[in-house]
């Protein structure tokens, strides 16, 4: 992956939907491809959702109650909509950062036949002692 991560700044842009430069791009396709991009997803949807929330809740002059109310609602609908294209958004980011299309889905599934090929691992199965 190397060391380059993107600082606060470039993140927040990241999260909102800005490009990154080109050095931090193994960043990005590590950040939509390993253990976690889901959460990480899901952390930048908020990111994104986060002005609405607060205008939400600090603009209109009714109740609390009501704001409460529309800004949960607001907030799970987003979430929702997110969840539903959380591929295609996740692999949109990966060709922004000039990866071709298709590569974090090829490598998330890599990773997962990885992952299941070493859970039914002998050694994982029967011990560590057991290949007498």
């Amino acid at each position: 992956m190397g060391d380059a991560r993107p600082n606060a700044v470039q993140w927040v842009w990241y999260a909102l939907g800005g490009g990154l430069p080109r050095r931090l791009s193994p960043w990005v396709l590590a950040d939509t491809t390993r253990r976690g991009w889901v959460r990480r997803h899901f952390a930048r949807a908020l990111v994104q959702m986060l002005p609405l929330v607060v205008l939400c809740l600090a603009v209109p002059p009714v109740a609390l109650s009501y704001r409460l109310s529309a800004a949960l609602g607001g907030l799970l609908i987003g979430l929702l909509f997110s969840m539903a294209f959380m591929t295609e958004t996740t692999e949109h980011r990966v060709v922004k950062a000039g990866f071709p299309p298709g590569t974090a889905a090829r490598l998330r599934e890599e990773r997962t036949e990885r992952e299941r090929i070493e859970r039914r691992a002998p050694y994982r199965r029967d011990g560590a002692g057991s290949f007498d």
